[in-house]
């Protein structure tokens, strides 16, 4: 049984055709390179798999349950994390703040209300993940705001990590980020790999793409275009897929 199987999903915002019949799987662990041009669905497809999109039709099973019509929230709880381009991260918060962000620990005094938000314990594991992570900070109490944007990507995929996903969604998590910083990410996502974790990574940059992924899917137009193992291709094949050169 495959991690995540999408079969027939459409969307259509008003009169424009998003997606039109896709169907992907995703095994637990593997890590999928979503690539394709401007226009060609992956954002709009990663948000039907988050739940931030309803589907016009079609139907997602994850783990063996059919979250078709779960809403963003419960797809979190069944497993799914998405870090987004932008990363919506809190800028002033710091960094233990920002792992937490929406779903900070509470504590009672004496077990008298009202709950409030056990700080000791957003920073004791916030600096737990970051040092399994082999994240390089100053420390966890520094804005985030004031880190470079390699160390606040690293900062999202150590709060998705933080709630035990099964699987993580990347969308473009190395655009404008130098080599070094690049290099960090990609370590991270073989790192997930290595825990069983799942990955979708939607990247322009084909080479970050085949360093870090097992499967390449070209969608284009809202279709998927072809499916192909890391191994048995190569990036000049996938561009010919990416602007039609097979058409």
């Amino acid at each position: 049984m495959s991690l995540l199987e999408l079969s027939g999903i459409e969307r259509s915002f008003g009169p424009v055709q998003v997606l039109r019949g896709v169907d992907l799987v995703v095994e637990a662990g593997e890590v999928v390179g979503l690539v394709g041009d401007n226009g060609a669905g992956k954002s709009t497809l990663m948000k039907t798999i988050s739940g931030v999109y309803a589907t016009d039709s079609g139907q997602i099973t994850f783990d063996g349950d059919e979250i078709t019509d779960l809403d963003p929230g419960s797809r979190r709880e069944a497993g799914i994390e998405m870090i987004y381009q932008d990363l919506a991260l809190a800028p002033q918060q710091d960094v233990a703040n920002n792992i937490f962000l929406g779903r900070e620990p509470t504590k009672r005094f004496l077990g008298i209300l009202p709950a409030f938000v056990d700080k000791a314990r957003i920073d004791a594991e916030a600096q737990r993940m970051i040092d399994s992570l082999g994240v390089q900070i100053p420390s966890i109490q520094i804005p985030v705001g004031m880190l470079s944007g390699g160390q606040q990507q690293t900062i999202a995929i150590a709060r998705a990590l933080t709630f035990k996903p099964k699987l993580v969604i990347m969308d473009e998590p190395t655009a404008a980020l130098a080599v070094r910083e690049v290099e960090s990410v990609l370590r991270l996502i073989r790192q997930m790999r290595e825990e069983g974790i799942a990955t979708i990574l939607i990247s322009h940059r084909l080479n970050d793409v085949f360093k870090a992924c097992d499967r390449v899917v070209v969608l284009r137009r809202g279709n998927v275009i072809t499916d192909l193992k890391k191994d048995r291709t190569d990036m000049a094949e996938v561009v010919s897929y990416i602007v039609d050169a097979h058409e």
